[in-house]
């Protein structure tokens, strides 16, 4: 069974700055994207960032030069640098994995998240 633990969410002021990370754990053959997903009270779950084996990045144009993802490919973690935060950022963010397991002897796919963590930007 492979699971997301979320850590780095919390109370921060506008302007500041918070640091996710995400660690999987459990029988893992390899991860290919991961990402971090974001839904406030009221809306829909949206991709914030998300990032390729190879490094690849892609943002979405909301936090585009405010936050910056990136992996540990060795520790099957990924971060989330969070700067400049708003009010807006306010929300549970949580991981997301595409990881390779295996299944009796055929290597496949599966889909995980973590449990989220709160990020909360207030004065």
């Amino acid at each position: 069974q492979v699971q997301l633990v979320e850590s780095g969410g919390g109370l921060v002021q506008p302007g500041g700055s918070l640091r996710l990370s995400c660690a999987a754990s459990g029988v893992i053959f390899g991860i290919n994207d991961m990402g971090w997903y974001r839904q406030a009270p009221g809306k829909q779950r949206e991709l914030v960032a998300s990032i390729s084996s190879g490094g690849t990045t892609n943002y979405a144009d909301s936090v585009k030069g405010r936050f910056t993802i990136s992996r540990d490919n060795a520790k099957n973690t990924v971060y989330l640098q969070m700067n400049s935060l708003n009010p807006e950022d306010t929300a549970v963010y949580y991981c997301n994995a595409d990881v390779r397991v295996l299944r009796g002897i055929v290597l496949d796919r599966s889909n995980y998240w973590g449990q989220g963590t709160q990020v909360t930007v207030s004065s």
